[in-house]
């Protein structure tokens, strides 16, 4: 399955494992990559000397292209992140809250692609006039820091608005390879996948986290500033609601962060199993998550995304 996009990162299928923040980890990146899509650090947890750790373990586990998500909105962050991007030999980096020109400038001397992660069409064209090479386009339903605008909306008019030389991904609420195909008939040349990936035997996860997204329902997720203090679509709980009851304790981005750190309820980034307080932790997720019902190896995942949205995209041309 050829698109502009795997044409342009140099990967065999259009499938983009999101840079989760505290879950994707050198394990899981490194699996997607080598099943061939590409894997996405999300250095949003991490300093640059983890990070630097980081990238050389996925070095070490596979030779295929991979990349790095830091969310720029952190003071401080991509100064200190974008040297160890550059030495660590990543192929992308991806913003998550827009991208300094200079930034970009930088990354392309050092022959590094650029994505940036946008809400609405306003923001992918920004990207694009700053000279990202990708954009991808997110829709509301997705997990983790969201917009609100749907994923259907969404990602055809971002595909009109940055015309045909930059690729496309579409995100927010897609779990199979029916989502594939279905972003291929948008406009979009691949998918940049979250939620689905966190329920996977590589993927970094306090204890209980996997298990409720095994057992929540599409509808149990809820968009809140409560652990960041910018909207996040996160499973519902204890902590959440009380922010939902009590609007006026909430504290702007990134205070909130702290202050959910503080309150023993974020522990992003902690290692695997780390026990915690399942009705009040921070667990992001997308509405995806009524969809998964066990834990598949990431690289099995990749496949399945391919052999299925083939699978459908055979089946519609039988229509014709």
């Amino acid at each position: 399955m050829r698109t502009r996009l795997t044409e342009l990162l140099d990967i065999e299928h259009p499938v983009m494992l999101a840079g989760m923040g505290g879950v994707s980890y050198h394990e899981l990146v490194a699996a997607v990559s080598e099943a061939g899509g590409i894997g996405t650090l999300g250095a949003s947890t991490m300093g640059a000397d983890t990070l630097r750790a980081e990238m050389a373990r996925v070095r070490e586990s596979t030779d295929k292209p991979f990349g790095v998500d830091l969310l720029t909105a952190l003071p401080g962050q991509v100064d200190d992140g974008v040297d160890a991007v550059i030495d660590g030999g990543a192929r992308i980096y991806v913003a998550g809250l827009g991208v300094p020109r200079e930034v970009i400038d930088k990354l392309h001397d050092n022959q590094i692609l650029v994505g940036s992660m946008c809400g609405k069409v306003r923001h992918a064209e920004s990207a694009v006039a700053s000279g990202c090479d990708f954009v991808v386009a997110q829709g509301t339903e997705a997990g983790g820091h969201t917009g609100t605008v749907a994923t259907m909306a969404l990602v055809p008019q971002v595909v009109d608005a940055v015309g045909t030389d930059v690729p496309v991904v579409a995100a927010g609420g897609l779990f199979d390879g029916r989502g594939l195909a279905a972003a291929l008939a948008l406009g979009a040349d691949g998918v940049w996948i979250g939620t689905r990936f966190i329920a996977t035997p590589e993927a970094r996860a306090v204890a209980g986290y996997k298990d409720l997204l095994v057992e929540r329902a599409e509808d149990e997720t809820v968009v809140s500033r409560a652990y960041t203090g910018k909207t996040c679509r996160v499973l519902r709980n204890e902590w959440t609601q009380h922010f939902d009851d009590h609007p006026d304790e909430l504290a702007p981005f990134p205070q909130q962060i702290f202050t959910s750190m503080e309150a023993g309820v974020n522990h992003l980034g902690a290692a695997s199993g780390t026990e915690v307080d399942v009705a009040r932790e921070f667990m992001p997720a997308g509405q995806g998550t009524g969809a998964i019902r066990d834990l598949v190896p990431a690289g099995e995942l990749v496949m399945r995304f391919v052999g299925e949205a083939e699978a459908m995209i055979d089946r519609l041309a039988r229509y014709r």
